[in-house]
């Protein structure tokens, strides 16, 4: 088992200011307006501490005294039980199950695009953007029912979302008209104040850069 090699008092979480798994875990300790000491680092140049930490040597990394925990979605769910309020996951078990279910969907069929657009060649990158905006649009009325991500309240699922769309403008995806609840539901997101206190420098120079 992986140990922290430097003893912590506070709760930390290591986070590349760039990486959408980390922002998602940002937005989560915004919500809760969680006391932790987030620590930038380069996913690509991880520092000792997080290496002897995470066997996987991935960012984001959390580390609680004596718990080290690695993937967004873990961190995220553990974060929401240790701070309860707000709650972001429903109580009632069918509809947490669904939350979960949407998560899983939004990282298979949106994350998983994104992740060929930035790395792939530049024909994988195309056809995976066009796939993106496509699969989008026929989201369109997934964003339209409710307020937020298929709830009336901000969940866990708008922290999975929301990064992935900040970062369209920058993978060149440009949604079409059918898509205008997408863009609906963006505006509102991006206004949410969790989501603007999560943002580091480098995400808001994603969007100034293309102004």
């Amino acid at each position: 088992m992986p140990v922290v090699t430097e003893s912590r008092g506070v709760m930390t979480l290591f986070s590349d200011p760039q990486c959408p798994y980390c922002h998602r875990v940002r937005m989560v300790l915004a919500e809760k307006k969680i006391n932790i000491e987030v620590v930038d680092v380069d996913a690509e140049n991880l520092p000792p501490e997080v290496l002897d930490a995470n066997s996987y040597e991935a960012v984001p990394t959390l580390v609680d005294r004596d718990l080290v925990l690695y993937e967004s979605q873990i961190i995220m769910e553990y974060l929401d039980e240790r701070f309860p309020h707000p709650p972001l996951l429903p109580v009632d078990p069918v509809a947490r199950a669904n939350a979960r279910l949407f998560m899983y969907r939004v990282d298979r069929d949106w994350y998983s695009l994104m992740g060929q657009i930035a790395r792939g060649d530049e024909d994988t990158a195309a056809t995976a953007r066009k796939a993106l905006r496509a699969s989008l649009a026929e989201s369109a009325p997934i964003f339209a029912a409710k307020p937020f991500f298929m709830s009336d309240e901000f969940s866990l699922v708008d922290c999975v979302v929301a990064p992935l769309l900040w970062r369209l403008p920058m993978l060149g995806v440009e949604l079409p008209s059918t898509a205008v609840a997408v863009t609906e539901y963006s505006t509102r997101i991006f206004e949410w104040p969790s989501f603007r206190r999560s943002l580091s420098e480098a995400e808001r120079e994603m969007v100034a850069d293309l102004a």
